[in-house]
């Protein structure tokens, strides 16, 4: 489960950033093959490669592990500001207005 939840971020990072698996996998010493079997989940990478794809992709490790590692808000909160600068002034306003209130409300109960 954990290893297409990862292959699937994986891809989204490579993706982003604009580069193929092929051209990934030459940035970072792998072989395409090996990136196409981790971002279709059926392989998950050891310690050393772990390292070189999180570094080659120029992202946190939250960003790989954010649907997984319960601990990773600093990820969700640059997610959501990303999402919330993509909305019109108005809606985002709004959007924020409902968080501030559920805040305030969580920081009301005992």
């Amino acid at each position: 489960m954990i290893d297409k939840r990862f292959g699937k971020r994986v891809k989204e990072c490579r993706e982003r950033i604009g580069l193929t698996q092929e051209q990934f996998a030459e940035k970072i010493g792998l072989t395409p093959n090996y990136i196409s079997t981790v971002e279709r989940g059926t392989a998950f990478p050891r310690y050393e490669k772990l390292i070189a794809i999180i570094n080659g992709l120029e992202v946190s490790a939250d960003a790989l592990f954010c649907d997984v590692v319960e601990h990773g808000t600093e990820y969700k909160t640059t997610r959501l500001s990303q999402l919330l600068e993509a909305l019109p002034n108005e809606e985002q306003r709004r959007i924020l207005q409902m968080v501030e209130l559920m805040v305030k409300q969580a920081g009301d109960t005992p």
